[in-house]
């Protein structure tokens, strides 16, 4: 028998709890933009792997070479890239980096 519940799971309310303190709080999100050389990429899976906004993942399509390349799929406001490098510094084949995106606007688009 099939049980519906209607109740939010744990991680629900936890990201309910952290966009509240976010908005309350008017804490700021550091943003980044993701670049990726697909031809470069190797399939390796690091990046992917130890994103800790956990934004990446690999694609569907093929670069030349025959491998599925990251791509970043982001889901606003929590996961998102924050542009911490770590994609870059952990690429062996460079094809991968982020850079900070500037913003006047600092508290992610709300007022």
């Amino acid at each position: 028998m099939l049980e519906m519940s209607f109740r939010k799971s744990l991680a629900e309310l936890e990201e309910e709890r952290r966009i509240k303190i976010i908005e309350q709080r008017r804490v700021p999100i550091r943003r980044g933009k993701v670049y990726i050389i697909k031809e470069r990429c190797k399939e390796c899976g690091f990046c992917i792997d130890n994103c800790p906004s956990k934004v990446l993942v690999k694609s569907e399509d093929v670069n030349e070479r025959g491998y599925h390349y990251p791509v970043v799929v982001e889901e606003p406001p929590l996961k998102v890239c924050i542009a911490c490098g770590f994609c870059s510094l952990i690429c062996p084949d460079f094809a991968i980096f982020s850079v900070p995106i500037e913003s006047d606007d600092e508290f992610g688009g709300r007022s």
